[in-house]
């Protein structure tokens, strides 16, 4: 773990919004490791570790998984907002150890793989929860795109308690929701969990998304959705025009394949960033 810190001072600005131009220092970031235990060997996972400059006492903290393409700007940038509203934000990169860098290709992730990934998310739950300036007790998963559908399985997953297991709050950012259809007919949520979509996404539709939740026996009224009008897949890749990428996998075409737009949508952008922010106040009580 390198004990480098650096100190950060936010000062993004987008066309025609700024994410907020704060005076001073408002995280430190840290590049870290987290050890997974896979197929009888460890691997050290990648992380980004962002802290609030000024804390008292211990913070909540959200672990984040990015979706097919790997770690981006996106995830960093949230990763950012969240020290800045004084949580403790990991970014966990995925790919790099495993040699992989994007698969969003034809060869889209499978559902074994996407099981897989799942354990990262127990791993990174479990590190959090030994740093001395985390509050175990208030621990949220945030997943995007493939690694929305990832936290989702997570959550779905038959198990203990959020209490016992670790996530607090879970957070899907546009998530891969076909990937529960493996969690069977009957769901439970055990924690609040936030649907956060595009009502234009192709790629990940939110009809999916609610079929998902239509199927939750128990737990529902934990369930919130946002939908935002206008939005395609990636409605957060603040200055990219929305596209068609017709070489991507895609779980919702027959086969898996494939093509899907995706590209930015500032309005839905800004709402996302306060409805994240609200629904993170209430599930940790911050």
């Amino acid at each position: 773990m390198s004990a480098r810190w650096l100190l950060l001072v936010m000062f993004w600005t987008v066309p025609g919004w700024a994410v907020p131009a704060l005076v001073g220092p408002v995280w430190a970031q840290q590049n870290v490791r987290v050890p997974v235990e896979e197929a009888g060997r460890t691997v050290q996972l990648a992380a980004q570790l962002y802290k609030p400059a000024t804390t008292t006492g211990r913070v909540p903290a959200v672990a984040i998984f990015h979706g097919c393409g790997g770690p981006g700007q996106n995830t960093a940038r949230m990763a950012g907002l969240l020290a800045s509203w004084g949580y403790a934000a990991l970014s966990v990169d995925s790919f790099s150890a495993r040699g992989l860098k994007d698969v969003c290709g034809r060869n889209w992730p499978t559902q074994a793989q996407a099981e897989d990934r799942a354990r990262d998310i127990d791993a990174a739950l479990a590190w959090l929860g030994t740093q001395d300036f985390v509050d175990a007790k208030r621990l949220a998963v945030m997943g995007y795109s493939y690694g929305g559908g990832v936290a989702l399985l997570h959550a779905l997953a038959p198990g203990p308690s959020p209490s016992s297991s670790g996530a607090r709050a879970v957070v899907l950012v546009y998530p891969d929701c076909a990937l529960a259809d493996a969690r069977g007919s009957t769901l439970t949520v055990r924690q609040p969990t936030l649907f956060a979509m595009g009502a234009l996404d192709d790629w990940t539709p939110p009809e999916q998304c609610r079929a998902v939740i239509d199927r939750v026996a128990k737990g529902r009224e934990l369930v919130e959705t946002r939908t935002y009008e206008g939005a395609h897949h990636s409605f957060d890749a603040l200055g990219l025009p929305v596209r068609y990428l017709d070489g991507v996998g895609n779980r919702s075409k027959p086969g898996g394949c494939c093509g899907a737009h995706y590209g930015a949508h500032e309005p839905a952008w800004k709402q996302f960033v306060a409805d994240v922010q609200a629904f993170l106040a209430k599930a940790l009580g911050r």
